[in-house]
C-alpha cells in the first residue's frame, strides 16, 4: 500500500523517464509536480528507503523495477477509468483527466480486472495514450509530433501530448480529434507555426499546438 502522494510522484517520475535518458533531476520533478525542490528531496528519500527508486544527490533519481511496476499500475487504472468515463458515462475527452486522477488511487485489483474486462480490454485511452496490460506492458506505436512534419506532409492524429482541459477544448473548436487527418499546407521557418487543413477547413496553429499533437504518417 502506498499513499496518494507517493503514487503521484512515482507516476510523474515514470513520465519524465520516458522523455529523457538517465536520471531525472529533482528540479524536473518539482516543475512537473508544481512543488518546491526541497519537498521533492524529502519524498524521493522516502521512496528510496522503500526501494522504489535510486537517488543520487546532484544527479537525480531512477525508478527501480518495483517503482516502475507501481507507477505503471497507477497509469493503467487512470487510463481505464478515462475510457469508462467517456464510453459509458458520456463524458467528453476534456472532462475526464481530473476525475481519473482521483479514481486511479483505488486499490482494489479485482475492481480494475473487472473494469478492464467490462471495457473489452482497450489498448488506448480517449487521448490516444496506450493502456498498460495487466502485466504492465505498454503497446508501442510509431508516431511523431505534428511539429516535425514539413509542408505538404500529412498525418493521422493518434494522441495528444498535453491533456489539460483548455487545450482539448481548443482542439474541439478546430475539430481536431483522434483519428482525424491533418494536412500541413504551410510552415513558417522562423517560429514553426503552421497552416493546416482539417476536413474542409484550413487555419493557422502555433508551434506550441503543433508540438502537442502526435500523428502517424504513411510510409
Amino acid at each position: 500500500m502506498f499513499t496518494l502522494a507517493e503514487e503521484n510522484y512515482l507516476k510523474a517520475i515514470f513520465h519524465l523517464e520516458m522523455e529523457s535518458e538517465g536520471e531525472v533531476s529533482t528540479n524536473a520533478i518539482a516543475e512537473s509536480m508544481d512543488t518546491k525542490p526541497s519537498s521533492v528531496t524529502d519524498m524521493v528519500q522516502k521512496l528510496a528507503e522503500k526501494k522504489l527508486l535510486t537517488y543520487k544527490r546532484y544527479k537525480g533519481v531512477q525508478l527501480t523495477a518495483e517503482g516502475k511496476k507501481v507507477a505503471v499500475n497507477v497509469i493503467r487504472k487512470h487510463r481505464l477509468w478515462e475510457v469508462f468515463l467517456v464510453e459509458k458515462l458520456n463524458f467528453q475527452w476534456d472532462e475526464v483527466h481530473e476525475i481519473a486522477e482521483q479514481l486511479e488511487h483505488i486499490q482494489s485489483e479485482e475492481l480494475i480486472t473487472r473494469l478492464d474486462k467490462f471495457l473489452g480490454s482497450p489498448d488506448f485511452d480517449p487521448h490516444g495514450d496506450p493502456i498498460p496490460d495487466k502485466h504492465g506492458v505498454l503497446k508501442r506505436t510509431e508516431k511523431k509530433l505534428l511539429s516535425e512534419l514539413k509542408k505538404n506532409q500529412s498525418g493521422i492524429c493518434v494522441s495528444v501530448k498535453e491533456s489539460n482541459g483548455e487545450f482539448l477544448q481548443y482542439l474541439n473548436k478546430k475539430k481536431i480529434a483522434i483519428g482525424v487527418k491533418i494536412y500541413v499546407l504551410g510552415k513558417e521557418f522562423f517560429d514553426g507555426s503552421m497552416v493546416i487543413r482539417v476536413g474542409g477547413e484550413q487555419f493557422f496553429i502555433s508551434h506550441k499546438i503543433a508540438e502537442n499533437l502526435y500523428v502517424q504518417t504513411q510510409k
